[in-house]
């Protein structure tokens, strides 16, 4: 027995260094094909963004092989205990605790790999570069993913275009905590020909997620850093005023933005826009209800009747109002009129301008950001605070928005006093002209707005 006991503990000691010596051994293979990854494939896989489904796989297998780790150690360890508990035999006790800590030992290892590999991603993101007919990034374009600081935080932004002289369009996500960082790269792409297009993630949003404390985010907050972002924008590629395009949330911003600073904007183009969010909320809510009424869906009507009539404050304005508006945006993806319905939200969140971390916090920055702002902005109506603007302004609007409703829009078009103005509708759009017909969006803003404005000048 004392002999069949000693070689147990021989062969769990060889085992006890073969781990330790594996312990050591992993992280080392993981760094070596990690840098050979990037050092000596990765830049071949940019220009085509062949590193988002190899990375993506990547991050997949190891959650896979995380969650799996963890499952087996805790099972391990619960036997163990069960071991200890109804049995005093330490021979029997042993082995167990050498496989727990062996499974603690591979636990371990797979963690700091999966952190490693999250912190490169965050490190490696990329907004992919523009190219020409020969495959190689284009002479005199730009596109850059960079941080910019702004009031007391660095925020992000992309910066695309085919000729860097081009005119400057920044273009202000909705939300708030709203992140268009990709799919403003993907729907318009043509715009790049004649703008310089900087998208920036707001604080509270995607990549600029943590930028800000919640608790310090306001509209004035968004102005102010708008702002200081149009000022960087003018001095850094020599131009003396930009274009604003806003949307949903992000046209009230633009609209006050150049209301408060029409020396610094060419004009402003808002689509998707929002007038007066607390009727907003009510009709939306009103017309939702309508819908389940007509369908017969009980359980939506109950619903909404069980959380009454906004305006909504508190904790969980974000999942009341999403009752409605995602109901009314299911309504809107189903209406045959409108083109290219939808949201390809996990396809945008996909992008490699996000690490994994980031891609995070583009669902966070939906949630908690739009949760603590958005019940802020109630007491706006552009109809009483913005009625006269000295800059150029279009409306680009979905006849079939019902999310932000044409009948505000239309109403604060009339009341608008501007040197120049246009109520663009777009017959088979939504809520996002700028998505459902993009080609139409590019050719008003290249042979609309631009060529007006070059004309004006």
């Amino acid at each position: 027995m004392k002999s069949i006991f000693k070689k147990q503990t021989i062969r769990h000691g060889a085992r006890t260094s073969w781990l330790l010596q594996l312990r050591f051994f992993l992280p080392l293979l993981a760094a070596l094909i990690l840098a050979l990854y990037v050092i000596a494939i990765r830049p071949y896989l940019v220009p085509s963004m062949k590193t988002v489904p190899i990375e993506l796989g990547v991050a997949l297998l190891l959650l896979i092989a995380v969650v799996i780790a963890i499952i087996v150690l805790v099972i391990s360890m619960l036997i163990t205990l069960i071991m200890a508990v109804y049995t005093r035999e330490r021979a029997r006790i042993k082995p167990w605790l050498w496989r727990l800590r062996s499974q603690l030992l591979v636990t371990g290892v797979l963690l700091l790999v999966s952190i490693a590999f999250i912190l490169c991603t965050q490190w490696l993101a990329y907004t992919p570069p523009i190219l020409g007919d020969n495959g190689k990034p284009l002479e005199g374009s730009i596109a850059v993913l960079e941080k910019v600081t702004l009031g007391d935080s660095e925020q992000w932004i992309t910066i695309r275009g085919k000729n860097k002289n081009n005119p400057v369009l920044l273009f202000l996500a909705g939300g708030p905590g709203g992140s268009q960082l990709a799919a403003t790269r993907e729907q318009l792409k043509k715009l790049e020909d004649n703008f310089v297009i900087v998208n920036w993630d707001q604080p509270g949003a995607g990549k600029s997620y943590n930028s800000v404390p919640n608790k310090s985010l306001t509209p004035e907050r968004y102005i102010s850093d708008g702002h200081q972002l149009t000022q960087y924008l003018s001095k850094r590629f020599n131009q003396e005023k930009i274009f604003v395009v806003g949307e949903s949330w992000g046209s009230v911003l633009g609209i006050f933005l150049v209301q408060r600073y029409p020396e610094e904007y060419h004009a402003f183009v808002g689509t998707g826009q929002m007038v007066a969010f607390a009727e907003t909320e009510i009709m939306d809510y009103e017309l939702a209800l309508k819908i389940a009424n007509g369908r017969g869906d009980t359980k939506t009507i109950e619903t909404l009747q069980q959380q009454g009539l906004p305006p909504y404050y508190g904790k969980d304005v974000v999942w009341k109002e999403a009752t409605y508006l995602q109901y009314l945006s299911g309504y809107m993806t189903s209406n045959p009129e409108i083109e290219r319905p939808g949201y390809n939200t996990f396809g945008d969140m996909a992008g490699p301008e996000y690490g994994l971390y980031d891609k995070v916090n583009y669902l966070l920055g939906m949630v908690t950001t739009f949760n603590d702002v958005y019940q802020q902005l109630y007491t706006i109506d552009l109809r009483k605070q913005a009625l006269k603007l000295e800059v150029p302004v279009y409306f680009m609007k979905g006849r079939h928005d019902i999310n932000a409703p044409t009948v505000l829009v239309e109403e604060y078009y009339n009341a608008l006093s501007a040197p120049h103005k246009e109520l663009m509708w777009f017959e088979h759009s939504g809520h996002s002209p700028w998505i459902n017909e993009r080609d139409k969006f590019v050719d008003l803003m290249v042979n609309s707005v631009l060529k007006r404005t070059t004309i004006m000048q």
